[in-house]
């Protein structure tokens, strides 16, 4: 790989997501969202006061699983399509197929980053100055976890954009993908192990988890914030099998490394094939 040229790329792509005023508008919205909810998470008990990172990070959760893969997919198929003009000045460069691709998943990585970073920082910030900085860490293991969801969803972008070179049928497919992985696919494993004996259930269960990228986040972030009651069936199982949070969180982050480089791969391979 030309690692010079896959930096030039990547800096290229995030220029073109900074001009496009993408960046600042999801770093406002992040951290609108981070502070908003800090301040009106405790209205549930009869408060209207700001909440620490712990509890902060716990109702962020849910938002994050919708938001993230959503604004990943998006932005991701956006720049993935090819379009006359501008694909066929990059793809003229003497860079192989496999770094412009890489190249273009980092820049985008990187524009994403820098939204969500400046969002969460700045709503860190106050929550930090009105309350404390107790769980601080708990919330760097959300935002990182965050960063890592993003990653895979970028990466399926790639492989949508791909295999579909017509922008209405790209995005179609990327909602989807996202459809699927957020909403549907819980409801599909319930339904599933309803149909199983109770031990052949609960190896299905378990194996589901590592099926979707989207539960696997949202068990990493219940491990994070210590809060096992809440694991649900799937997040009861690989602890279970696993035996004890630490295992559980590294398989957990293993399995999202592998769900990012297999549609990378994929993407490479049918671009290869592509005559552009």
């Amino acid at each position: 790989m030309d690692r010079r040229g896959i930096i030039q790329i990547a800096k290229r792509e995030l220029t073109i997501s900074i001009r496009n005023k993408w960046t600042g508008l999801f770093a406002v919205i992040f951290a609108v969202l981070v502070t908003a909810i800090a301040y009106f998470g405790t209205m549930t008990i009869g408060e209207a006061s700001f909440q620490g990172f712990g509890r902060t990070s716990a109702s962020l959760l849910s938002l994050v699983l919708y938001l993230v893969p959503l604004v990943a997919l998006m932005m991701g198929t956006q720049s993935f399509l090819i379009t006359e003009g501008d694909s066929e000045m990059l793809f003229s460069q003497p860079v192989g197929r496999a770094d412009v691709v890489l190249g273009k998943l980092l820049g985008l990585f990187a524009a994403i980053a820098t939204a969500m970073l400046a969002g969460f920082g700045a709503g860190g910030l106050v929550i930090a100055f009105r309350t404390d900085t107790a769980d601080i860490t708990t919330y760097g293991a959300f935002v990182a976890l965050s960063l890592l969801l993003s990653a895979v969803f970028l990466s399926m972008s790639a492989l949508v954009a791909m295999a579909n070179r017509r922008q209405t049928r790209a995005f179609g497919a990327s909602l989807a993908l996202w459809f699927f992985f957020v909403i549907f696919f819980d409801l599909l494993v319930l339904g599933g192990s309803l149909l199983l004996r109770e031990k052949v259930a609960n190896y299905f269960i378990f194996a589901s988890l590592f099926a979707n990228p989207v539960g696997m986040v949202r068990v990493a972030g219940i491990i994070a914030l210590n809060g096992p009651e809440a694991f649900g069936a799937a997040g009861a199982a690989l602890m279970k099998f696993l035996g004890g949070a630490v295992y559980a969180l590294m398989a957990l982050i293993v399995g999202l490394t592998i769900w990012t480089v297999l549609p990378f791969l994929a993407s490479v391979a049918l671009l290869k094939r592509q005559d552009i």
